[in-house]
């Protein structure tokens, strides 16, 4: 049984300064689990996890991860300047996009990031752009084809955008060298959400081995190897989650079957677990404020899918608790439903519940990574708060909601707008 970090008197409490919807973080939780990952990871003296921003790019949370020893992963100019804000820079940050904008090499450059080439084109374009290269780079690499992971899940990251071949890479590698590049570092996508810990010992194998060939094939100094994310969070109450000791284990039993004996010298395993690190410490609270009884049974909340796309973008499952309820029959079967004009804004389909009453409040889980930074403004709806829930039981404001002025402020007729009276849109 998944249980909330919030209870209904809390949400009560809250809701008397903060109104629904909101997403809110619990910080103990949080810095928990980073020193989870830190311990499992810490036979490796370079060992540095770097929290991929887009999955909660507010500069709060960032914080919190900072002082916990965390680098950023950055894919944009806003989550490069999100982390500089936080006060990263250099080696703190690593710089892994696609499809990349000179602007944004060149940024990237100058707050001394390491740059993550995605592309084997890339390598003349980020010379062109920069002109001297930095000392240390890396460069993302695609095996193609389906990969099986383990216990029968596949990906297929022949199918996907990201990273260049093995022989893209090793040329790339010696034309970089020529450039005057001395560290370099490998980085691999391969898998999503993988609810396994055998996922990152096999990837850190592959990797390891491709290191050692190479140096072997290139004679460039590898410094890092970069294992990304794809470690799973238990969505479903019938999901196992991953032991990050376990993991951190078997990384390190692959790094003395391949590195140790290697002449590579040590290597720094890296890590950017956006998912693992956050999403189920944060959650996204709504209340009931309608019924629709027709051929289905909905119930409609005061948030909608701009809030949290992921159900309705590929019907992703979204645990969800009726506060104060954790102990009724779930007898009752709902759609959980927004107001968008869009017949997937559901954040549930048949699900099985309590019996809803209007006002109660609705808990879903795991809404910490991927959840308030995928929202967008169709049909005009506006991004929620966002709250922290201190380790000392306070709660923060850490995010403003979104205003009608904030909507429209970017458009360039803003001053037709300016003798409306928006007091009681807020």
């Amino acid at each position: 049984m998944k249980k909330a970090f919030l209870t209904l008197e809390k949400a009560k409490e809250i809701d008397k300064e903060y109104s629904t919807p909101y997403h809110i973080y619990d910080e103990k939780s949080i810095i928990e689990n980073v020193r989870a990952i830190n311990k499992a990871f810490s036979w490796n003296k370079g060992f540095k996890e770097y929290f991929a921003v887009k999955a909660n790019p507010n500069p709060f949370i960032l914080q919190i991860l900072k002082a916990e020893g965390c680098g950023m992963d950055c894919s944009s100019m806003s989550e490069l300047v999100l982390s500089k804000a936080v006060g990263l820079d250099g080696n703190g940050i690593m710089f892994s996009s696609n499809a990349t904008p000179a602007s944004e090499y060149k940024y990237a450059n100058k707050l001394g990031a390491i740059i993550n080439l995605d592309d084997f084109t890339h390598v003349e374009f980020i010379k062109n752009v920069l002109g001297t290269l930095p000392k240390k780079m890396c460069l993302r690499y695609n095996p193609g084809g389906v990969f099986e992971v383990c216990n029968g899940i596949m990906d297929n990251p022949g199918d996907a955008k990201y990273g260049m071949s093995k022989e893209q890479m090793f040329e790339a590698m010696k034309i970089l060298k020529g450039y005057g590049v001395e560290e370099f570092g490998i980085h691999a996508f391969l898998a999503s959400n993988v609810l396994s810990d055998k996922y990152y010992p096999m990837l850190a194998k592959i990797l390891f081995e491709l290191a050692v060939e190479a140096h072997e094939v290139t004679g460039v100094n590898i410094t890092f190897v970069n294992l990304s994310g794809g470690v799973g969070i238990p969505y479903k109450p019938e999901d196992e989650p991953c032991n990050i000791a376990n993991i951190g284990e078997g990384v390190r039993k692959a790094y003395e079957e391949v590195i140790v004996p290697s002449s590579l010298g040590d290597v720094a395993v890296l890590t950017e677990m956006g998912r693992f690190v956050m999403g189920p410490y944060g959650a996204l609270v709504t209340k009931a404020v309608h019924f629709k009884h027709i051929y289905k049974e909905y119930v409609g909340c005061d948030a909608c899918a701009v809030n949290l796309m992921r159900p309705a973008m590929y019907g992703a499952y979204h645990h969800i608790t009726i506060l104060g309820k954790e102990d009724k029959p779930c007898d009752h079967k709902y759609d959980i439903t927004g107001s968008l004009c869009e017949n997937n804004d559901k954040f549930a389909i048949d699900r099985m519940l309590p019996e809803i009453e209007i006002g109660d409040f609705i808990y879903i889980h795991d809404t910490g990574a991927h959840g308030f930074s995928m929202g967008y403004n169709y049909n005009g709806k506006l991004r929620s708060k966002e709250l922290l829930l201190k380790t000392g039981g306070e709660v923060q404001l850490i995010r403003r909601a979104e205003t009608i002025e904030d909507y429209l402020r970017t458009f360039d007729c803003f001053d037709i707008f300016e003798k409306f009276d928006f007091e009681g849109s807020r």
